[in-house]
């Protein structure tokens, strides 16, 4: 942006004694061009917020999707829910592992197939317990959360990938150079702006900055917090609040 700024101040220089043919369109072009670049950049802070915000949801909903499932695994019969309690911790430490990884990394990938495999042993210990006991309620209350909580990993690794198009992105960047280095050059060849043009070239670059830094998950100055997940892990290391029993 400053950059931008800095060559049409440069040719504004360079041409200020064409400043009588050039005043007036150039004012017509820089306004409506500044007016088309205002528009773009606020919609394209509105989709990094909208994703920003869709991110921040999914891990609340996986959280509670796996507190609940790790409640009522605490109410299933022995030998299963030792098993199902023991790898729900574990799946836990995965969630957590994905928050803090780059989407689309393999550090992500990796996370994302031990979610898949702990899911698959989870399901398969779910089946289990149906089986043992299949007119008892707690074993499917159990299956139909754990359902929710595989669910739930779709979601939020749909929802780390869901970026801004990165051709949107070079438009902002593009449209805003033009729009700066225009009304640069404008003020240069009238001789006066200069303070109020640097400005605007800063204003503008630290929105473009927020609009990046939104669409950046776990990186840069502004993250998906994780700390529905990691509040959660932390309250595994009491003991489980129902006791154990061998009756189904």
């Amino acid at each position: 942006m400053l950059g931008a700024t800095g060559v049409g101040l440069l040719l504004g220089r360079r041409h200020r004694h064409l400043a009588p043919s050039l005043r007036e369109p150039f004012a017509v072009l820089q306004a409506a061009l500044l007016g088309v670049v205002g528009l773009i950049l606020a919609f394209g802070l509105a989709l990094a917020v909208g994703r920003y915000d869709a991110r921040r949801a999914a891990v609340v909903q996986d959280a509670n999707a796996i507190g609940t499932t790790y409640l009522r695994a605490q109410l299933l019969a022995e030998p299963v829910r030792t098993r199902s309690l023991e790898r729900l911790v574990r799946y836990t430490d995965t969630s957590i592992r994905l928050s803090n990884s780059v989407p689309g990394s393999p550090a992500a990938r990796l996370a994302v197939a031990d979610g898949q495999h702990l899911q698959r042993e989870l399901w398969a210990l779910a089946g289990q317990a149906v089986a043992a006991a299949p007119v008892a309620s707690a074993p499917r209350l159990y299956v139909e959360t754990l359902n929710e909580m595989i669910d739930m990993q779709t979601v939020r690794v749909s929802a780390l990938n869901n970026r801004v198009p990165p051709a949107f992105l070079w438009l902002e960047i593009a449209g805003a150079m033009a729009a700066l280095g225009l009304l640069a050059f404008y003020l240069a060849i009238l001789g006066r702006g200069l303070v109020t043009v640097l400005f605007a070239a800063g204003l503008v670059g630290l929105l473009l900055l927020v609009t990046f830094d939104l669409d950046r998950p776990t990186r840069g100055l502004i993250r998906v917090p994780s700390t529905p997940l990691t509040e959660l892990r932390a309250s595994m290391i009491l003991p489980p609040a129902a006791p154990a029993t061998g009756i189904p």
